[in-house]
């Protein structure tokens, strides 16, 4: 599974990126906001740190200012990964953008129907919300479930990038599943490594090595 992290913190990627976590980044207009620089700026600055898709949102909600404004961020880098949001003036705008040869990220989305029609449309990337189903009541990782069957049965070769993740469980739930990708906070990546086990042995070994008296370096 690739590691997106969802985040416009430069520091906090170029962390991740040095041992090897980052395959992409996710931005949307409201990290943008907590980043609080200008968004062709730090996108740019993103882009040239990481090889791997950056996903930057249109703001527009009509498809023929989607498409201008996800021309213009596709000359920010190469790597850019244009994000429309999954209504239907988005899917409209996803076919066009897709068409010219750009990559699009297609967000905000909460059924299978939805992601079967993603797909249609042309998009490298859906991206099911599973924290936000949480909130309500309903389970998300059902919904990374059923994307991936239908894909799965049809060849759709449009990528499961879970998104909206809160916790490791999802991302180890997002990976049992099958989605291509995952978008986390930092904070988020970073958590999965913690074990209170692993904490709980390593005080017994550097406890019974202090017994030695012996010194590696």
């Amino acid at each position: 599974m690739k590691f997106f992290v969802d985040t416009a913190d430069v520091a906090a990627i170029a962390e991740l990126n040095d041992l090897g976590m980052v395959d992409g980044v996710t931005t949307n207009p409201s990290i943008i906001m907590k980043s609080g620089r200008d968004i062709i700026e730090v996108t740019k600055e993103i882009c040239d740190m990481i090889d791997g898709p950056v996903s930057a949102e249109v703001i527009a909600t009509e498809a023929d200012a989607m498409i201008a404004e996800g021309r213009k961020l596709a000359q920010i880098a190469p790597n850019i990964c244009i994000k429309v949001p999954l209504t239907w003036d988005g899917l409209k705008a996803c076919k066009v953008l897709s068409d010219e040869g750009n990559k699009l990220n297609v967000t905000l989305c909460f059924s299978a129907n939805q992601a079967l029609l993603a797909a249609k449309a042309g998009a490298t990337f859906i991206s099911p919300f599973i924290g936000r189903l949480d909130d309500i009541n309903l389970d998300g990782m059902d919904l990374i479930a059923d994307i991936r069957t239908i894909y799965d049965n049809y060849g759709f070769e449009t990528q499961i990038l879970a998104a909206s993740i809160r916790n490791v469980n999802h991302m180890k739930d997002a990976a049992l599943i099958g989605a291509d990708v995952a978008t986390a906070p930092p904070s988020v990546i970073k958590a999965m490594a913690n074990h209170v086990l692993t904490d709980k042995g390593l005080e017994a070994f550097l406890k019974d090595w202090e017994k030695t008296g012996q010194k590696i370096l």
